[in-house]
């Protein structure tokens, strides 16, 4: 398993290179700061797949794992790759 700190700094890589905006710090809030939109999102979730080898089905996905660099290292670092336990899944936006 992979420590997500050692994530962090080549997610903050992607995050500049795909989406071209300076990479934020590990615990800034993406969405909350317009930083990441639902499209982006979906491109994130490619990204990290072609870059990290980490395929991530979206109802794996609880929206506060995507809040922050450090979310989305904890997110690719967990070895079954699913979402935390004790949080809304992403699927609950849809409906809300």
């Amino acid at each position: 398993m992979t420590d997500r700190s050692d994530l962090v700094p080549g997610l903050a890589a992607l995050f500049a290179e795909t989406f071209h905006v300076e990479a934020p710090a590990a615990d800034t809030d993406l969405l909350e700061n317009g930083l990441l939109d639902s499209l982006q999102l979906v491109e994130l979730l490619l990204q990290i797949e072609l870059q990290f080898g980490r395929r991530i089905a979206i109802e794996n996905i609880d929206l506060d794992d995507l809040r922050t660099l450090r979310g989305i290292a904890g997110l690719i670092a967990r070895p079954d790759g699913t979402a935390r336990r004790d949080s809304a899944p992403m699927s609950a936006l849809a409906t809300g």
